[in-house]
């Protein structure tokens, strides 16, 4: 029974084993390959009291911070019906970051690096395509507005473009204003949220419920 409900459920792709702001409860993110696309479940096994209500705060958080279009209490997907599978991950961790009372809303484009005391704003170009940009001086800009994009390039999983060097572009070709700036803080110092990332995956795996639980 537990094995088949896994499958129903979809191939796990992100796990949060230890919630910190709900008991310590494992979540972790499911996609389903459907014929119209690709659909995101946020599930618990937990079955202690206000679990389901964690799972469709996480779930509705996911799909306000990436604009994504809510499908049922606890499943998402992209109006596009792509998978944008790091993107949807990395979002997904984000969510778990916040809790009942916060406020939740897209975020902005812009962002100031306190780095090199600029203000880093990414612009849409049209088919999917975004120019990142940063005001100051001249010197130092390129450089830094670059190594954003390439920041954005592997937190997202989309396509950087090395000749234009500040440019980044989703293959499904539609924009996803939310996603780059959900991510856009993160890839301000991408390598601390790649190391984050990888110890939120090291910790813990996701317990069916014929297992012990985590």
């Amino acid at each position: 029974m537990g094995a088949s409900h896994i499958v129903d459920i979809g191939r796990r792709v992100e796990l949060v084993a230890n919630d910190p702001l709900f008991h310590g409860i494992s979540i972790g993110l499911y996609a389903q390959d459907l014929q119209d696309g690709t659909r995101f479940v946020v599930h618990t096994y937990n079955r202690r009291d206000g679990a389901r209500d964690r799972i469709a705060f996480v779930s509705a958080t996911l799909g306000t911070i990436g604009e994504m279009d809510r499908v049922a209490v606890d499943t998402v997907r992209f109006s596009c019906d792509s998978e944008h599978l790091p993107a949807s991950c990395r979002m997904f961790l984000e969510a778990t970051r916040l809790e009942f009372g916060d406020d939740v809303r897209p975020r902005s484009l812009s962002i100031f690096d306190k780095k090199t005391d600029r203000t880093i704003t990414v612009v849409p170009s049209g088919f999917g395509a975004y120019e990142v940009t940063a005001n100051g001086p001249q010197e130092g800009r390129g450089q830094r507005t670059a190594t954003v994009a390439r920041g954005l390039a592997k937190l997202a999983g989309i396509e950087y473009d090395s000749l234009a060097a500040t440019a980044v572009v989703f293959s499904c070709g539609q924009t996803h204003d939310a996603v780059i700036g959900a991510l856009l803080v993160r890839a301000l110092n991408v390598r601390t949220a790649m190391r984050e990332i990888e110890q939120q995956s090291a910790r813990g795996s996701l317990s069916a419920p014929s297992a012990p639980a985590v």
